[in-house]
């Protein structure tokens, strides 16, 4: 690598650096693509590494409180130094990122662009430990990797140490840990985003550029579900692939939840879209709804879903579909970040039964929307305590925060929206379950085929069990509608 690097570090240019003739070109678009990813950065303590001659530097130095750039070679470095090193929160430094010290929970955000595949899988490891070690809990992993695919020109006879596939990076993140100060306490992390670099798929063609955000969580925090994290439960438990295939042959095409492609366009009517509209899809599924907004109305959707499976399924459906205005990502809305005004609608269908704080996502979702931008959400809810001990237990092997109808209109009036309407949908809930009852008979046997028995049992002895909480007045469901003033 070393000799590699001097050969193409000479004069320390921008298409030396990406090796790529369209370098320019590539900074204009991807950089602000790239940049709308971070966190907010006020008062954080950056670590670049792999800064190259400050492409990002001059932006991360702007907004946060420190930034220390990091690169192997000196050219790089110096150039990096001579343009950015007027600001006063910045440091430089020559240095291989699998020889660096750095204190432990000292950085707030680490920071990486195109660094990781120079890496073995036994560097790799040790970097991602480190890495863990010198966040503070709660601080941030940015990295951004080419996988299974040369990132730049095709000219350039050169391969990196290990081009890795996504998911061998993702299973990578999942299974880092490191002790944490107290007796029995561990840190992991969370994936906070994943998600293409679009700018490589309309100019390259090319899908497999790819970023993650990452924050440092304690895993004791998800203990009682017998996994690290929450986003492993969903993925391990209750929307694996196979899982997710089964419900989409009973819902419909492109739909994993109630009412499937019937119930989404009722409801999706009642927004009033607008060609070039922007609507964030919050636990898009496999993204069936939002092919349908895109194609009948013409809307620019952002689907995202804390399932990597999810996700993976959906953008495998948007080859098909050829939708460039459709976008997915992995992502927890609870901690992703937008500018104020990104959005014309946010839509949600009965996920954030899975959020515990569901004020304060309400009031993130807020300022995402543009003024006179309208929110729908359907989600399970429940009937007044005290609840029966079997829909007590279904709750909590389920994961599920849920609140009456009435609860959930206040959340979202005291989150800061107008025009709220909260509506009790049980009996349309009720009345849709029987209905596709009656479609799952008239399938059973190729649905038995496709899957198994035991299959075609679970899903519709799931649906008996869900009429038994309805009709008992435990289980309730609740579509919600409201404006931004």
């Amino acid at each position: 690598m070393t000799e590699f690097w001097k050969e193409h570090s000479k004069e320390a240019t921008v298409e030396e650096m990406m090796l790529d003739s369209r370098a320019d070109e590539l900074t204009q678009l991807e950089l602000p693509e790239i940049l709308s990813m971070l966190p907010c950065l006020d008062g954080l303590r950056v670590l670049e590494l792999g800064a190259g001659i400050g492409r990002y530097t001059r932006h991360l130095l702007t907004r946060a409180a420190h930034v220390t750039a990091v690169d192997f070679m000196d050219s790089f470095v110096e150039r990096n130094r001579r343009e950015n090193g007027h600001h006063s929160n910045s440091t430089f430094m020559q240095a291989d990122v699998t020889k660096l010290e750095v204190d432990k929970n000292s950085i707030d955000l680490i920071f990486s662009n195109w660094l990781l595949m120079y890496l073995s899988d036994e560097e790799l490891n040790s970097f991602m430990e480190n890495a863990l070690s010198w966040l503070r809990p709660g601080g941030f992993l940015f990295f951004r990797e080419s996988c299974n695919h040369r990132s730049g020109d095709s000219k350039r006879d050169f391969n990196p140490t290990c081009y890795r596939t996504e998911a061998q990076y993702t299973n990578m993140v999942s299974s880092v840990q490191v002790e944490g100060p107290e007796e029995g306490q561990k840190f992991g992390f969370n994936i906070v985003l994943k998600k293409k670099v679009q700018t490589y798929v309309e100019m390259k063609n090319n899908p497999n550029q790819i970023c993650w955000l990452l924050e440092k969580v304690p895993l004791s925090a998800n203990s009682q579900t017998g996994y690290s994290t929450f986003q492993q439960f969903l993925d391990n438990q209750q929307y694996t692939s196979r899982g997710i295939l089964r419900y989409e042959k009973m819902f419909g095409a492109g739909y994993v939840s109630t009412g499937g492609p019937s119930t989404t366009k009722e409801f999706v009517d009642l927004l009033n879209l607008k060609p070039g509209e922007k609507v964030l899809d919050v636990g898009c599924g496999i993204g069936g709804g939002d092919f349908y907004m895109a194609k009948k109305f013409g809307v620019e959707v952002l689907g995202l879903d804390l399932s990597e499976n999810m996700v993976d399924i959906a953008m495998e459906r948007a080859i098909t579909e050829k939708l460039p205005s459709v976008q997915f990502e992995v992502a927890d809305a609870t901690k992703r970040t937008f500018p104020e005004g990104s959005f014309d609608v946010i839509y949600s269908r009965d996920t954030i039964l899975h959020i515990d704080d569901k004020l304060a996502l309400f009031k993130r979702f807020h300022p995402w929307l543009k003024p006179g931008g309208r929110l729908l959400i359907s989600d399970y809810c429940c009937g007044k305590k005290p609840w029966t001990p079997v829909f007590e237990a279904y709750v909590k092997q389920r994961g599920y925060i849920l609140f009456t109808p009435s609860q959930y209109g206040k959340f979202i009036e005291e989150a800061g929206f107008c025009n709220v309407r909260a509506e009790d949908r049980t009996a349309q809930f009720i009345e849709v379950i029987k209905t596709e009852m009656q479609r799952a008979e008239a399938i059973k046997d190729e649905y038995i085929k496709e899957f198994s028995e035991e299959d075609y049992l679970a899903i519709v002895n799931g649906w008996r069990e869900k009429l038994e909480r309805s009709n008992s007045g435990d289980q309730r469901w609740g579509l919600f509608y409201a404006t931004k003033d």
